[in-house]
């Protein structure tokens, strides 16, 4: 292949947490700054995004980029439960204003991590109305910002959220070793997504799916599938792919693969050719 195909999307990605700043009314802006926590600092002003999107989204189509991946923050919107915020939304809206009037294709993800801090306050993802709670805000924020959206993602990684803060205790709460805590967020998870899409699509006619993080899990000879944490996560992608069936995508994210060998998880690094099945040391350049 020579070129890209013509409708090809080309872009970048960030979540608002990671870039906006100042995420005050978000449940990790006081994780960050709990005694213990595993944060190396706080996110303060981070390169504050929010107000200086425009900047970057100059810059975006400047480099010949036609497509952003961005959050908007929940918190923000609803600062407090059944509180909605019309000067949030109307910034979500001049920024993806500003996505069209350079050629960017807006993809918008709806929960990107964060939660607001009444949220976690009464449980967060173990809240027994989160599903509900979430195809609200979800609603809300597609009245106000569908006619602009190209594809929403309602939730970004959705598989390692119980991972995060019930099993490994580097997400909000910060809990550890839970598995059950895990496969709860999750149940909470995929009816949240099934409940959001279903509002978004109500409010708005775009594209709307999920996105998930997918390793490349290799078992060498002798290795057999356990129950690892990166293996718990595969097994709610499973799940979700299950629920995708009535969306109109799934977003797919990998960074890494993860080596399984006899004795147990093995290191990134092999020497070319040796300790992989043949097809694999035959197509992928490795080490």
């Amino acid at each position: 292949m020579t070129s890209f195909p013509e409708g090809f999307l080309f872009g970048t990605a960030q979540s608002a947490h990671q870039v906006e700043g100042g995420n005050v009314n978000s449940d990790w802006w006081a994780w960050e700054r709990t005694e213990g926590t595993p944060c190396v600092e706080p996110s303060g002003d981070a390169c504050d995004f929010y107000h200086r999107y425009r900047d970057d989204i100059v810059l975006m189509a400047g480099l010949g980029l036609n497509a952003f991946r961005f959050s908007i923050e929940w918190a923000r919107i609803e600062p407090e439960e059944g509180e909605f915020s019309r000067a949030a939304l109307d910034h979500y809206r001049r920024l993806l204003i500003s996505c069209r009037e350079h050629g960017i294709a807006p993809i918008v993800t709806f929960h990107h991590f964060t939660l607001p801090r009444w949220l976690q306050v009464k449980g967060g993802f173990l809240f027994d109305r989160f599903p509900a709670l979430f195809a609200r805000y979800c609603e809300r924020a597609a009245t106000a910002l569908g006619d602009l959206i190209a594809y929403a993602c309602t939730i970004n990684e959705p598989e390692g959220l119980g991972e995060g803060g019930y099993v490994l205790g580097v997400n909000p709460p910060g809990r550890k070793g839970d598995v059950a805590a895990m496969w709860r967020v999750a149940e909470q998870v995929l009816e949240g997504h099934r409940l959001a899409a279903a509002a978004i699509r109500s409010r708005a006619k775009i594209p709307v799916g999920v996105t998930l993080a997918l390793p490349d899990l290799q078992y060498e000879d002798g290795a057999r599938p356990g129950e690892r944490h990166v293996e718990l996560n595969y097994q709610v992608s499973e799940r979700f792919f299950e629920l995708a069936r009535d969306d109109d995508f799934v977003g797919v994210q990998t960074y890494t693969r993860n080596r399984f060998g006899p004795e147990g998880p093995r290191g990134p690094h092999v020497e070319w050719g040796k300790g992989l099945p043949t097809e694999t040391a035959d197509t992928t350049r490795l080490g």
